[in-house]
């Protein structure tokens, strides 16, 4: 679970933990932000104001402005930093309606936070909080929700050894370089289950509660790229939307059986397309999402060979997708292979790309 957060916490994904009052949330928050050696604002949504959130209208010589509270300018002074919501299932339905922009965009009244500041949040259930609210489903499809577990043994340990920091491992640099594998990855799986893409839950509690969207679906491509284990993957994924709809996506990424897309254009005239059309979908995708993020000659026009295999082999609606995306990241350097593009030409000219 440490683990967990501290992913989403470094990849920038908003992050609200859940469990009963008493089991260690805001302490490891807290021992998290000095072993990062981040500021920390410990904000208590339930004793908020509307107001300390959207800002105070001030009157200035070129109008109103939104004033931020004082924790707000600190962390916009600092330049990074964790904005700790703390007790926000017991925030009433306005002052949930004013954390909307904070959670989402980082802004607070007329003040935009760097995006070094991470945000987190701690949650009682509504039924063990005093005067708590269920959350808004706007307000919790902003979060990836981990849930708070109590390890018996653990606690014995820290009662007689006395409670260590928190451990992490600092993200590899240059890890956003993974993001586009990752998208690439659900979108092909929302291509094969579409309605997952959005299942907002008929009840309040669990409207409360992680769930598919395309924002949540997003956050979890993220969180896919920070992530090298896949139990804590596993965890993040179903923290954005939901335990059904990530173990469908879960099951369905282990039984992909995908070759290397890098070794796909080391050998393009090779490439065979997977029966599946979901496996024929991620595939092609994987392979273009390689070439872009590298895009030499040779790349290139391997990409185009696959793509121009995979329509002769009887997928080229699938083909064709892939073949938009890999012509809208051509260089002015790049030559058109005529043989190759032929079969897309109708298509690409329609989308203003030849």
């Amino acid at each position: 679970m440490i683990a967990a957060l501290s992913v989403a916490l470094q990849a920038g994904v908003p992050i609200l933990a859940w469990g009963p009052p008493g089991v260690g949330k805001t302490a490891v928050i807290t021992a998290l932000a000095e072993s990062l050696a981040l500021p920390l604002e410990v904000v208590l949504a339930s004793i908020r104001e509307p107001a300390d959130f959207s800002g105070l209208p001030v009157i200035r010589e070129d109008g109103v402005k939104m004033e931020a509270p004082a924790w707000a300018r600190r962390l916009a002074r600092e330049g990074k930093g964790i904005l700790f919501l703390d007790e926000i299932s017991t925030a009433p339905p306005a002052v949930q309606a004013a954390l909307l922009r904070v959670v989402l965009d980082r802004v607070v009244g007329d003040l935009e936070l760097p995006p070094g500041v991470a945000v987190v949040a701690a949650a009682n259930p509504p039924e063990q909080a005093a005067g708590g609210w269920d959350l808004s489903p706007p307000l919790a499809n902003r979060f990836c929700h981990l849930t708070w577990t109590l390890d018996s043994g653990a606690w014995i340990d820290g009662m007689i050894q006395g409670w260590p920091a928190p451990r992490f491992e600092a993200l590899p640099e240059g890890w956003e370089k993974g993001i586009p594998a990752s998208r690439s990855l659900v979108a092909a799986f929302i291509r094969h289950r579409p309605h997952l893409l959005l299942q907002v839950p008929g009840s309040e509690d669990q409207a409360g509660k992680a769930w598919p969207s395309p924002r949540s679906w997003e956050m979890a491509a993220r969180l896919l790229a920070a992530s090298s284990d896949d139990d804590v993957a596993a965890i993040l994924v179903s923290g954005c939307v939901g335990d059904g709809a990530a173990m469908e996506f879960l099951t369905w990424r282990r039984d992909l059986d995908l070759p290397d897309p890098e070794a796909v254009l080391r050998e393009p005239e090779k490439f065979t397309i997977p029966k599946r059309g979901d496996q024929a979908f991620a595939i092609l995708t994987a392979v273009v999402t390689a070439a872009v993020g590298n895009l030499t000659r040779d790349r290139w026009l391997a990409a185009w060979t696959v793509l121009a295999r995979a329509a002769d082999q009887g997928a080229k609606d699938i083909a064709a997708a892939a073949a938009k995306a890999l012509a809208q990241a051509r260089k002015p350097n790049l030559p058109l292979p005529q043989k190759e593009l032929a079969g897309f030409i109708p298509l690409l000219e329609m989308g203003g790309l030849l």
